[in-house]
């Protein structure tokens, strides 16, 4: 797999556009409402610390993002577990290694807070997904069981 030139850095406000265009050519779906959820929790809470991330091309291009928390918890004391919600790479730009940059600086930022863990929910019939999270070492939990109920 070939690296392009890319720059992670944290993520900022004025990613937002960046981060629903990206989300929204991969899952041909537009979602800003939830975006801009996510945003308001990531830049304006003080229970969580952005652990977010951009991937920017050469140009200056944001070209894929991952986005985390770390609940402070109660009091400021951090727990050691965190959590990984997306994860989006420009379509354009996919099979590049820019996933692989992304989720590596993910896990060096949770590391140097103290992060011991780093949860995630996949859709277990989104084989690309799967096969993506396995190879960056991911493995099904083993104290969390997913349950629904439709109704």
């Amino acid at each position: 797999m070939k690296e392009r030139a890319i720059r992670i850095r944290l993520m900022q406000v004025e990613d937002f556009g960046a981060v629903v265009g990206i989300d929204e050519k991969v899952l041909k779906a537009a979602r800003p409402e939830y975006y801009e959820l996510k945003f308001e929790k990531l830049f304006k809470s003080r229970e969580y610390l952005s652990t977010s991330l951009v991937a920017e091309d050469e140009d200056g291009t944001v070209v894929g993002f991952i986005m985390g928390e770390l609940y402070m918890g109660e009091y400021g004391i951090a727990r050691e577990g965190a959590t990984l919600d997306s994860i989006g790479v420009d379509p354009d730009c996919q099979q590049q290694g820019i996933g692989e940059q992304l989720m590596n600086e993910f896990f060096d930022h949770l590391g140097d807070l103290g992060v011991q863990r780093v949860n995630t929910l996949v859709d277990r019939n989104d084989d690309n997904l799967m096969r993506f999270f396995s190879a960056n070492q991911f493995s099904p939990s083993k104290t969390i069981i997913n349950l629904e109920r439709d109704i």
